[in-house]
């Protein structure tokens, strides 16, 4: 289920998408060895007829939930952004500028370094604070993905780099989006604001 082009703003490309770490499913397995050996004993004990019927209904609704929750999981990285989008019906995600982010940190146990996996903690301005997203596949790779386009983004927003730089209009544009979106507070907003118009 990759991340639908038409959300893209233009000019936007998306770097890298992916859905959780497959040991995000461990749960769900846990489930199942669980019901199977509770099923097995309520046939030993001859268990009323209506637990048998019961019990592999309770283990599938709950293995279903985790794993619709799992597979409409997706992160993704564009040149302009960080987006989480989860949910089939209800759904819910942000999604965080690159210019925002202050710091990129990733964290893993010794369990989730064996199976290349762990958290990754992105500290932003404005509202967003600190925001982890876990389970996540090689995630120091995926720092350095972030780190990467980041800079880039920077390069081109102050026209640094050898591409063509964002023109003022376009920039004052982008940070009233960004303000509006509640995505900068309006002291963030006024000072990027006067930084672009050539005010202290």
């Amino acid at each position: 289920m990759a991340y639908p082009k038409k959300l893209l703003s233009d000019g936007e490309a998306v770097e890298t998408e992916f859905r959780p770490h497959w040991s995000g499913l461990l749960r769900e397995g846990l489930i199942v060895l669980v019901g199977t050996a509770v099923g097995v004993i309520l046939l030993l004990f001859d268990a009323p007829s209506w637990t048998l019927v019961a019990l592999p209904i309770l283990v599938f609704v709950f293995i279903v939930k985790g794993v619709i929750e799992w597979f409409t999981t997706l992160h993704v990285v564009t040149n302009e952004r960080v987006i989480y989008r989860a949910g089939f019906i209800a759904k819910r995600g942000n999604e965080i500028p690159l210019e925002v982010i202050n710091d990129i940190a990733f964290n893993q146990t010794i369990f989730e370094k064996i199976f290349g996996t762990g958290d990754l903690m992105i500290e932003s301005a404005g509202t967003h604070g600190q925001t982890r997203y876990r389970d996540i596949p090689k995630p120091e790779e995926v720092q350095s993905v972030v780190y990467r386009v980041r800079e880039k983004r920077m390069l081109q927003i102050k026209g640094g780099s050898g591409e063509v730089a964002e023109s003022t209009a376009s920039q004052l544009d982008r940070l009233s989006r960004l303000h509006d979106e509640g995505k900068l507070t309006n002291k963030e907003f006024d000072q990027e604001k006067n930084k672009l118009l050539g005010g202290s």
